[in-house]
């Protein structure tokens, strides 16, 4: 039976990868982002799109008029919106204080309150029995992210996500976290992955590769399963043992 399933950051990377699995299934793809031309291009078969700042208020009420309209129902959540700023302006002061404000207000409103908005104007839709909310994390919520800021605002999702999997556990719905290491073929690092710190990011996994957009979305589409369906307030953990070090 065709799902609905509603992809924030679905235009590209990681969110991109797992809408296609999930209308190869025949489900109904939402996808949502901030740029309409690049939702359009996206090429996920019978998606839906619409445009939205997550971190606005009023966007994600304007979301949530039209899931209600056009859906209904949500059956997946998944929240892939998020990045560590590589591609937003830089701070407008050379004050080390307001660089530091920017850079943690850019990250936490990025990463965190995107997805605790979308999920608080969705969550009386979830189906129930049979919901699914997942969450993209990273390994950084673990390691540090190096600045801080994007580490700190995944890791906020982490107890988010508890709290919500004991509230909605009750209607048959399940919350989880999937956590990537280093992921190629994204726009995450913009121009800042040097080829240096690719080979080193590739020698802390055991599996000696980096990950892809397909081994996150081939885990939230198991997650999203009947058969993942006693599983909640879980974090996996999708890093090649990246985390474990070497």
């Amino acid at each position: 039976m065709a799902r609905n399933v509603v992809i924030s950051g679905g235009g590209t990377g990681i969110g991109l990868a797992a809408a296609r699995v999930f209308a190869a299934d025949g489900d109904q793809v939402l996808l949502l982002g901030r740029r309409a031309e690049v939702l359009r291009k996206a090429g996920v078969p019978g998606a839906l799109t619409y445009a939205a700042d997550l971190s606005a208020p009023d966007d994600v009420r304007g979301v949530a008029r039209f899931v209600a309209e056009e859906l209904g129902t949500v059956d997946v959540l998944i929240h892939s919106a998020g990045g560590a700023g590589y591609l937003e302006p830089p701070s407008p002061s050379d004050d080390p204080l307001d660089t530091v404000a920017h850079d943690w207000t850019l990250n936490f409103r990025t990463n965190t309150l995107t997805a605790v908005l979308l999920t608080e104007a969705l969550k009386n839709r979830l189906a129930d029995p049979g919901g699914r909310v997942l969450f993209i994390s990273s390994i950084a919520a673990y390691r540090g992210s190096g600045s801080g800021a994007y580490a700190a605002a995944k890791a906020a999702l982490h107890p988010y996500a508890h709290d919500l999997a004991r509230q909605l556990g009750p209607r048959g719905v399940t919350v989880n976290v999937v956590a990537p290491g280093y992921v190629e073929d994204t726009e995450f690092f913009g121009d800042a992955m040097t080829e240096e710190r690719r080979a080193q990011r590739i020698a802390e996994t055991s599996t000696g590769r980096a990950g892809t957009p397909g081994d996150v979305a081939a885990t939230l589409h198991w997650l999203a399963s009947p058969g993942a369906g006693h599983i909640t307030s879980q974090i996996i953990q999708v890093n090649g043992g990246a985390e474990r070090g070497h």
